[in-house]
C-alpha cells in the first residue's frame, strides 16, 4: 500500500479516523505496524483534546500521525492544527457520504461506522486526498478576514430587501426617492419619520436642513424630493397593517446600522493586515482589484506557492474552469463546476466584471464574447478563466501586473471540432438551456 503513496509522505506510525460531532467526536485507529484497531469518544473540550493529543505522541514517540476527518475548517481542525506530529486530511463531506451509501445501500449510519468509512478512505485512498498545510498566519487571519466581511455584506443585504419588502407596503415612494434603502441617509430618515404622513407634516425648511446634514450635495434631487413630497399620497391607511410593519422596519433598520459598523470594523482589519503582507503589491497592480478585490485575490492564491502545481489547477478547483461530462454515446455536456468553493469562484468572477471597466484588452475579450453568444456570466468566466493564467504567472514570479505585456487579446479559440463516437460518426456540438444552463448536445450526421 505505501508503494502507491507519495513520495513526500512520511512514515505514519498510525492512522485515525474521527467522526466529528457538536460535544463529543468518535474515533477509530489503526496502528501501522501490528494493523490493531481501537476506537473511543473524544469530548470536545480543549482539556481532552490536549489529553488524546499528547497520548498519541507518547505512545507512539512523536512518530507522525495521519487523522481523516470530515472538516476542512471548524472547531475540531483548528484544535488539531497545533500539535506538529498529527497529519490533518480533510474529508470533503460528499465523499463520505458517497462512499457510505456504496458499502451500505440500505441508508444505515451510525458515528462508529463513520469512523470507520473515514478510516477506511484515509488507508486506501490516502493518493486522491491532500493533508492540511496550513499557510502563514497573517494569510490565514485575511482569508478570514475577506469571508467574514462578505457574510456581513451578504446578511446586510438581505436585511435590506426584508424592508424593502415591508416599504412597499405600506411606504413605496421610499424606493423611488432613494437608491440604497440600506444607506445611513434611509435609516436616519425613516428613524426620525417611520410613515409618509409623518414626513409630509415636516417643514419643507427642516427637510432640507436634514438633506444638507446627511450630505445630499445635488440641489436638483434635492428639489424633486421636497417637491414630491408633499404631493405623495399613501398607499395604505389601514394602522393594524402599517403600525407592525413600522415596528418591524425599525427593528431591522437597527440591525442593518450594526452590521454596517461591523463591515467598517473589518474593512479596518483587512487594511492592516494587506499592508502588512509581503505579496499584496502583486494583486494591488491588477486593473480593476481595489481594496475590496485585492486582498480577496490575495487570499485566494494565499502565499504557499506549492499549493497549485498550475493555472489550470487553479481554475478548475476554484469553478472557474468548465466541466465536460461524457459517458459511452451519450452526448458530452459541458457545464460550470457544481461542487466547488463558492467564495472563491465569486473572487474570480466578480473582479473579471470590474476589470472591463479598467482593462482595455479585458473589455475587447469580454465584447467578443458576447459577440459570440455567449451570455453575461458566461462571458466573465471566460474572462476569469484567463485573468487567472495571467494572476497565477504574476504570483510565481512574484511581479506586479504591466498593462504593456496584455495590451493585446490572445486570438479567440477555435470553433469545437466534431466529436467521434464509437459508433463512428461524427458528432456537431450545439447548445440548448437546461435548467438555465448552457449544455451540449451531440447531433450525429
Amino acid at each position: 500500500m505505501n508503494e502507491s503513496m507519495p513520495d513526500s509522505e512520511p512514515v505514519f506510525a498510525a492512522w485515525v479516523g474521527i467522526d466529528w460531532a457538536d460535544q463529543e467526536h468518535v474515533w477509530i485507529l489503526e496502528v501501522a505496524d501490528t494493523g490493531q484497531r481501537q476506537g473511543g469518544k473524544l469530548p470536545h473540550t480543549p482539556e481532552a483534546i490536549e489529553a488524546w493529543a499528547a497520548a498519541l505522541a507518547a505512545r507512539f514517540d512523536g512518530r507522525p500521525v495521519a487523522v481523516g476527518l470530515e472538516q476542512a475548517r471548524g472547531a475540531l481542525v483548528y484544535a488539531l492544527m497545533k500539535y506538529g506530529h498529527l497529519v490533518l486530511y480533510p474529508i470533503h463531506p460528499a465523499t463520505a457520504a458517497r462512499f457510505r451509501r456504496a458499502l451500505y445501500p440500505s441508508g444505515a449510519k451510525d458515528d462508529p461506522r463513520d469512523a470507520d468509512l473515514l478510516l477506511e478512505l484515509l488507508l486506501r485512498h490516502r493518493r486522491q486526498l491532500r493533508p492540511l498545510k496550513p499557510d502563514t498566519e497573517l494569510t490565514r487571519k485575511l482569508q478570514n478576514l475577506v469571508e467574514k466581511r462578505r457574510q456581513l455584506v451578504d446578511e446586510k443585504t438581505a436585511q435590506t430587501n426584508r424592508i424593502t419588502g415591508q416599504l412597499k407596503l405600506y411606504f413605496p415612494q421610499m424606493l423611488d426617492w432613494f437608491e440604497d434603502i440600506g444607506s445611513p441617509l434611509v435609516g436616519a430618515l425613516l428613524a426620525r419619520w417611520p410613515t409618509l404622513e409623518q414626513l409630509q407634516a415636516e417643514p419643507a425648511a427642516a427637510l432640507s436642513q436634514f438633506f444638507r446634514q446627511h450630505n445630499c450635495r445635488s440641489e436638483a434631487r434635492l428639489q424633486q424630493r421636497l417637491e414630491q413630497i408633499p404631493q405623495a399620497r399613501p398607499i395604505l391607511s389601514d394602522r393594524a397593517v402599517v403600525e407592525p410593519a413600522v415596528c418591524f422596519v425599525q427593528a431591522l433598520l437597527q440591525v442593518v446600522a450594526a452590521l454596517r459598523e461591523g463591515v467598517a470594523a473589518l474593512d479596518k482589519e483587512i487594511e492592516q493586515a494587506v499592508a502588512a503582507h509581503p505579496d499584496f503589491f502583486i494583486f494591488r497592480s491588477f486593473p480593476g482589484a481595489g481594496p475590496k478585490l485585492a486582498p480577496r485575490l490575495l487570499a485566494a492564491f494565499g502565499s504557499d506557492r506549492q499549493r497549485f502545481h498550475s493555472a489550470a489547477q487553479l481554475a478548475s478547483f476554484s469553478g472557474i474552469a468548465p466541466v465536460i461530462s461524457r459517458s459511452g454515446r451519450a452526448a458530452p455536456w459541458v457545464h460550470f463546476r457544481w461542487a466547488c468553493p463558492k467564495f472563491l469562484r465569486q473572487s474570480f468572477h466578480e473582479f473579471a466584471a470590474q476589470s472591463i471597466l479598467k482593462s482595455t484588452w479585458a473589455r475587447e475579450f469580454y465584447d467578443r464574447q458576447r459577440a459570440r453568444g455567449k451570455g453575461h456570466h458566461a462571458a466573465l468566466r471566460s474572462l476569469a478563466f484567463k485573468w487567472i493564467r495571467i494572476l497565477f504567472r504574476c504570483w510565481q514570479a512574484r511581479t506586479p501586473y504591466q498593462q504593456e505585456l496584455y495590451r493585446r487579446p490572445s486570438p479567440p479559440h477555435p470553433p469545437l471540432q466534431p466529436l467521434r463516437p464509437r459508433s463512428g460518426k461524427t458528432m456537431d456540438l450545439q447548445f440548448k438551456k437546461v435548467a438555465g444552463l448552457s449544455k451540449s448536445v451531440g447531433l450525429s450526421s
